[in-house]
């Protein structure tokens, strides 16, 4: 199935534009799990049974994961395994390398690992980009206006009279001959996400930001959407992942997940209705 067209039968069936990161760090997991052998793979699969409905995707940071060593990959494969097929799973590990070396990430995230997505760094151009994108199964989501602060260093550079983060999303735009390419834009650039939807039209954009870093959720929804208030991939982890720190962090994280789920709803019903 073409990476898009699951995208989408994922969004209608769980009415969700909603992604939950498991970015999962053992030193925050709930007391009573701590000292328990695999408690990282119990913690994710609990949080992916109590939200699997809600969601459209997962997005998986990989630095998470390798910190913790040869063990990081087994629980890393233990967690796909526990996420639903029809669910988006996304590598976010930012690859971006020249193109053999571009070659060897792309097949450990989606041979090996079976993700349906990676986030890539444009910086060394194409060739490091396009072995990402050569099955249309598969998606890259390219970084072009991040959400930490420090994006103001290089991507809003002048260039040729446009911010780089627009060459970014227009050469992404370009490159995209096999519809699945998408971008990575924050949610703490609210005013900048309408005229990136302009530019790119047709592309998903995986938005991150939302929760702790106080993202505009409204803005993602109305802005980061297209035109038939689809396509956006709102991210939300830790305010998911530690919304209890108790026993009941599963049932405050479905909470958590719903009132994401239906309050982005609620603006698409508001803006695309």
């Amino acid at each position: 199935m073409k990476f898009l067209e699951k995208l989408q039968k994922v969004q209608r069936k769980n009415r969700s534009l909603l992604c939950v990161g498991l970015d999962t760090d053992p030193a925050k997991l709930p007391s009573h799990l701590r000292t328990s052998k695999g408690a990282v793979v119990q913690f994710n699969r609990s949080i992916i049974e109590a939200t699997s409905d809600l969601v459209c995707a997962y997005k998986l940071n990989l630095a998470f994961y390798e910190s913790l060593g040869e063990r990081g990959w087994r629980i890393l494969k233990e967690t796909l395994s526990a996420i639903p097929q029809h669910v988006i799973t996304i590598g976010d590990g930012k690859r971006g390398d020249i193109g053999n070396t571009a070659e060897q990430y792309a097949r450990a995230l989606y041979d090996d690992l079976g993700f349906d997505a990676a986030t890539v760094s444009p910086y060394m151009g194409y060739d490091s980009v396009e072995p990402f994108i050569r099955l249309d199964s598969k998606c890259a989501f390219v970084l072009a206006l991040t959400s930490n602060e420090g994006s103001n260093d290089f991507q809003r550079l002048n260039i040729g009279g446009r911010p780089l983060y627009e060459r970014i999303v227009q050469a992404a735009v370009k490159w995209n001959t096999k519809k699945n390419l998408g971008l990575v834009i924050g949610a703490t650039h609210p005013k900048e996400l309408q005229p990136i939807r302009k530019l790119a039209p047709t592309l998903p954009i995986l938005i991150p930001g939302i929760g702790k870093q106080g993202g505009d959720l409204e803005s993602a929804v109305r802005f980061g959407t297209d035109k038939n208030g689809r396509l956006a991939i709102i991210n939300a982890s830790r305010s998911v992942l530690y919304a209890s720190t108790g026993k009941d962090f599963a049932a405050a994280a479905r909470n958590e997940a719903l009132q994401l789920r239906d309050q982005i709803q609620k603006y698409r019903d508001k803006f695309f209705s």
